[in-house]
């Protein structure tokens, strides 16, 4: 964990933002090795990533796949920033004719109807919830203060 490598240099935070310099490659890496570039700024501050991802194989459209990363990186972003997690875990996992991204932690958590609802709160989370319905699909988030947050996007893949 005290060495530095490549993707150290690579992922960084532009104030709090997780920002890769590499362009996506879905191709090479797939959804999930995109997202988990993201979280070397996390692995670096100690947070333990555990990854679930039972979907291997399973086909992802570019525009999905594009949502999905760009979800994780708010999802990423914000326990960065805020939650001061020791673990952090990520599924991504096919449902019913679906895809479903989920980050969840152990961290301070946070009012879950402010985040949604409040006038000086969550801007990034309203804006990624607004895509993803867009898109047909959901947004469901659990979260409380000091209990940790749990963030779940679905979307359909028909």
């Amino acid at each position: 964990m005290g060495s530095k490598t490549a993707l150290d240099s690579e992922v960084t935070t532009v104030g709090g933002v997780l920002t890769d310099r590499q362009p996506l490659d879905f191709h090479m890496l797939g959804v999930a090795g995109c997202i988990d570039r993201l979280t070397a700024p996390l692995r670096q501050r100690g947070t333990a990533v555990q990854w679930d991802t039972p979907h291997w194989g399973l086909e992802i459209p570019a525009e999905s796949a594009f949502l999905l990363y760009q979800s994780a990186r708010e999802l990423l972003s914000n326990a960065f920033k805020y939650s001061s997690a020791h673990t952090l875990t990520i599924q991504l996992a096919a449902v019913d004719h679906g895809i479903r991204l989920a980050v969840s932690d152990d961290g301070t958590g946070f009012d879950s109807n402010l985040a949604t609802s409040g006038r000086h709160h969550g801007y990034g989370l309203r804006l990624m919830s607004v895509a993803v319905q867009e898109a047909g699909g959901t947004v469901e988030i659990t979260s409380s203060p000091g209990r940790g947050s749990s963030v779940t996007v679905t979307l359909p893949l028909d």
